[in-house]
């Protein structure tokens, strides 16, 4: 995922901005590989898997 997206995505349940935690990127493109986004005002964080953020809420997550 490239960190630019952050600049469009946003919380699939209130709309609100999402903060990023970045676990692992990569050095040279600067993508990021693992991580989460986070909504404040709904507390929930969105997984960065493989550079994939998923923006599923929990309930509609596969375990």
């Amino acid at each position: 995922m490239k960190p630019s997206l952050l600049e469009i995505l946003c919380c699939p349940k209130c709309k609100g901005d999402l903060e990023l935690h970045v676990f692992e990127s990569d050095e040279e493109s600067g993508e990021i590989i693992s991580g989460d986004l986070y909504c404040k005002n709904c507390d929930i964080h969105f997984p960065i898997e493989d550079g994939i953020p998923n923006m599923l809420l929990p309930e509609q997550r596969e375990e």
